[in-house]
């Protein structure tokens, strides 16, 4: 947790793991260049410097576009353009400055959304996805059956995406491309005055051209261009701009922001549409047939006329329901054919099968919508005076620019507030009701609402990279993905149709040859039917009633009800998986600093051990700890620019920062100048061997009894002094850890910091185990070491040091304030920072497993009781017999009882809310 810096700027609020938005390794690139994205796994990288090295020798690569290394997870990260580098050169330009590549990957990946038709179970999104896998090039396919979704990782170089929609075509679905993941960070601009396609042609070519532009598509009927963007670089109202001033001589044509329809809505309508044309056609031949048989033939002699035979036993109302149910049968009911068609095709059988022989996202909706339609945009000089004011499409944002936000308005982008004060709504996004004090430096989120007080802010994440964005592509995957629970369901979906056709065939032939050997009295058949037709009105009824639908519906809908209401709730939750184990949660481990901590230290007090004057003391700890991005060290900083004159770092040759390198969990060192200094905890100077006299000892143990952090500072290896910090505890932690105890849940902190103050803040809080003095790998081992002993464990951090022991946990709670690398390696994301959600998000899953549990009763003891009545081992005894139009309403009303029962997740409440 940073300073406001113009790196901090450029990082998205929210980041998606790997895992969860199935990105693999991305790249993007224009016509020209195409930048690729390689990871690289390295031995040897203990230290920051070691990094440093790394990204120097790398940075003189041409072709190189940037290096991120990371000492903790051992390995770099590097974009570069294949055209002017390879993937060897980088590779041995690394084992060149001493250190050993142990794995590298590369893969140039695109990813696709497609909106899939005609599902009805999860027997269909298997096929789908093997069907996918089996196209050449694709690398992974997820199939969502609630959302009607797939997402597909593919080698643009290798296959497109008429190829994998012709895949999902040819299973027996339809399919239609939804998009690509950067949609975000796309503008669609309407073209006037068009005359030829050459005009069209030498827009796309100059428009390629340009800086941060990295594709361009062309509609060039309705005359329309999609253009991709690096928010980085540029954004729309440049790439108008550009548009309009390369034709301003010319005054032919003219480009406006062009805003398309929503898609889902386009598809939601046009399937609403079909369905609604295709009922009233149903209706229209099924009516007539319904006249014909049930009601003429009870009011003689109006009925006659349909019993007069044409030839032999063939009628005329026979004639006549046999014309009305063709089109229904095979016109409207065509899809049903084609499906088993397919399904059968692969060997395999699915709820179409069935049907030929005898199918809730509000939340992410809501979400979408929060962010207004328009912005003020405010234009202002090098001095910050504003010279006018114009009212935007809220599309038209571009990273950077200075936007007034009325009171009662709505916040567009993201941003940090550079002028006024007021209090922020920030319930849609946090479920936080309380408004939250907002002043200049604060950040706010794009789609909460400003109370009062006319704020300015300037937009820093625009686009894909609001945090809106992020929730709504965390709540989609989280959807898409697949929960272990459903495993079960799969399995039984693979043998329930084949199993379903042999008992319907069991069942006619049980009945018909019993019938005619006259095993069974007469009576018992209805009047104008035989042996034959009562059993295969048996077989068909089996058929009918059988329904893998529900079964299959009993997760996922629960998963995409239970992840839509927790995103409302400001918990967002990673998919099915993290969402099963985190209901078996029985041990939480909690960070300090930032976790139960506020996570905003304050320097209590400083003290000098050595003849050092306090202003220079202040002028190293500044150089030394400006370098650092850990909250103690900001607090120190802060202080120390307070003690000096005029609150200015006294900048000297002197204080030239050197061989700058960081100890996890320990603390920092370099060279200033000359001097070697080091600035940390005692096992830092421990491990360098510096005395610690019996007056730096006192010092430590009497700010330790006060839950006080103490820093030490060593000069060329003495200790020149010491700072005192304090971090207040989060007022609800101790609330929090009480009620997690009534759980049964053993509540652990683990911290870098040093026993005493650990232990006195966990006493302060409740907490009975403390880990102290541990290194973020030490967190980890932590972590395995409870796991080892039974423990379902659950991890809550915040920093990049918490990073290790996030991934390590069967699930790991992210506090969204925290840093993005914290956020992306967790499971569960805390966006408003509470420590009660912590709580929410095991108590949500433990609702969310119920009411799977439910829905599974449900979907099996409708098959395990309907099947049966419907093969009528009621009917000797009671003469219950189910009509096959009956078993159609019973197949129907099971779907229906399962999404209702999911629905109920809705009413949840949280169980614990917090009150001063």
């Amino acid at each position: 947790m940073g300073n406001n810096s113009k790196e901090d700027m450029k990082l998205p609020l929210l980041q998606q793991s790997n895992d969860m938005n199935l990105d693999g390794f991305g790249s993007t690139g224009n016509v020209d260049q195409r930048v690729t994205t390689i990871i690289f796994k390295i031995g040897g990288v203990e230290c920051a410097s070691c990094s440093t090295s790394i990204e120097s020798v790398l940075q003189n690569l041409n072709g190189v576009m940037s290096i991120t290394v990371s000492p903790i997870q051992g390995q770099a990260v590097v974009k570069y353009v294949s055209e002017l580098v390879s993937a060897k050169t980088i590779k041995d330009t690394i084992e060149a400055a001493g250190f050993k590549v142990t794995e590298f990957i590369e893969q140039d990946i695109a990813i696709c959304r497609l909106k899939i038709k005609d599902m009805s179970c999860t027997s269909c999104s298997e096929s789908i996805e093997s069907a996918l896998l089996t196209v050449e090039g694709v690398k992974k396919a997820v199939v969502g059956l609630a959302l009607e979704e797939a997402k597909i990782n593919y080698d643009p170089n290798v296959t497109n995406t008429t190829r994998i929609i012709k895949a999902v075509v040819d299973a027996g679905f339809g399919a239609d491309l939804r998009g690509s993941e950067n949609d975000a960070n796309k503008v669609h601009i309407k073209l006037q005055g068009i005359i030829s396609p050459q005009d069209m042609g030498s827009i796309m070519q100059s428009l390629e051209m340009l800086n941060g532009v990295n594709n361009v598509e062309m509609d060039i009927k309705e005359a329309i261009v999609i253009v991709g963007y690096d928010p980085d670089l540029t954004g729309p109202r440049s790439i108008l701009s550009f548009i309009q001033d390369s034709c301003a001589g010319s005054n032919r044509y003219q480009a406006s922001l062009h805003i398309p329809e929503k898609q889902r809505d386009t598809e939601r309508n046009h399937e609403i549409k079909m369905y609604r044309n295709q009922f009233f056609w149903s209706c229209f031949f099924s009516v007539p047939v319904f006249i014909f048989s049930m009601v003429l033939p009870m009011v003689p002699p109006y009925g006659n006329w349909l019993s007069y035979k044409i030839h032999n036993m063939l009628t005329i109302g026979m004639v006549l329901r046999l014309i009305l149910c063709t089109p229904v049968q095979f016109l409207i009911g065509r899809r049903f054919y084609v499906g088993s068609y397919h399904a059968l095709r692969r060997r395999s059988a699915n709820m179409d099968v069935l049907v030929a022989l005898g199918k809730t996202s509000d939340a992410l909706a809501k979400l979408m919508d929060l962010a207004p339609d328009t912005a003020c945009l405010l234009t202002v000089n090098n001095e910050g005076t504003i010279l006018s004011e114009t009212e935007i499409n809220t599309r038209l944002i571009e990273r950077n620019d200075i936007l007034k936000i009325f009171p009662g308005s709505k916040f567009p982008v993201d941003g940090i507030v550079v002028n006024g004060q007021g209090y922020v709504n920030e319930s849609m996004i946090t479920g936080e009701a309380t408004p939250v004090a907002k002043n200049v430096g604060d950040r706010v989120i794009g789609g909460t609402v400003n109370e009062n007080g006319c704020l300015l802010i300037k937009a820093t994440h625009v686009g894909s990279e609001t945090a809106l964005s992020q929730i709504v592509q965390i709540v989609e995957a989280a959807q898409l993905a697949r929960a272990p629970v459903q495993k079960l369901a799969d399995q039984i979906s693979k043998f329930f149709v084949p199993t379903v056709v042999v008992a319907a065939v069991m069942t006619w032939l049980g009945w018909f040859i019993p019938g005619v050997a006259g095993m069974y009295p007469k009576s018992w058949i209805p009047k104008a039917m035989d042996e034959f037709e009562l059993a295969l009105q048996f077989g068909i009824s089996v058929l009918v009633v059988a329904c893998p639908c529900a079964l299959g519906l009993a997760t996922p809908t629960a998963v995409m009800v239970a992840t839509g209401k927790g995103a409302s709730q400001g918990v967002l939750i990673k998919g099915g998986n993290a969402l099963e184990k985190a209901h078996k949660v029985n041990t939480v481990v909690f960070d300090k600093t930032g976790t139960l901590t506020i996570g905003k230290p304050e320097v209590v007090s400083a003290i000098l051990f050595s003849r050092i004057s306090m202003e220079e003391f202040c002028n190293i700890t500044i150089v030394v700890e400006a370098n650092s991005e850990h909250p103690i060290a900001k607090a120190i900083v802060k202080h120390a620019k307070n003690r000096l004159p005029n609150h200015k770092t006294q900048t000297t040759n002197d204080l030239t920062i050197n061989e700058f390198e960081e100890h996890p969990g320990a603390g920092v060192g370099c060279k200033v100048g000359p001097k070697t200094v080091l600035i940390g905890n005692k096992r830092l100077m421990r491990s360098y061997n510096i005395p610690i006299g019996l007056e730096v000892e006192t010092y430590f143990s009497d700010n330790e009894k006060l839950a006080r952090t103490c820093v030490l500072v060593a000069i060329n290896g003495k200790i020149a002094g010491a700072v005192s910090v304090t971090d207040p505890v989060k007022p609800e932690a101790a609330s929090v850890v009480s009620y997690l105890q009534t759980m049964n849940i053993k509540t652990i902190m683990v911290t870098g910091d040093n026993r005493s103050t650990a232990t006195a803040i966990a006493t302060e809080i409740g907490i009975e185990n403390v880990f102290a003095e541990t290194d973020p790998l030490g967190k980890a081992e932590r972590i395995k070491e409870l796991q080892e002993k039974g423990m379902i464990v659950a991890m809550v951090g915040d920093g990049i040091n918490d990073s290790p022991a996030l991934v390590a946990a069967d699930v790991g709670m992210a506090i969204g304030a925290g840093t993005d690398v914290a956020v992306e390696a967790a499971d569960v994301v805390l966006i408003k920072s509470s420590l009660e959600d912590v709580i929410t998000a095991i108590d949500l899953s433990k609702k969310t497993m119920f009411r799977i549990r439910v829905n599974y009763v449900w979907a099996l003891g409708y098959n395990v009781l309907g099947v049966p009545v419907a093969a009528g081992v009621l009917f000797p005894v009671m003469g219950v017999r189910l009509p096959m139009w009956l078993a159609g309403a019973c197949m129907a009303a099971s779907s229906v009882s399962v999404v209702c029962s999911s629905l109920l997740l809705q009413t949840y409440k949280k169980p614990f809310v917090y009150s001063r």
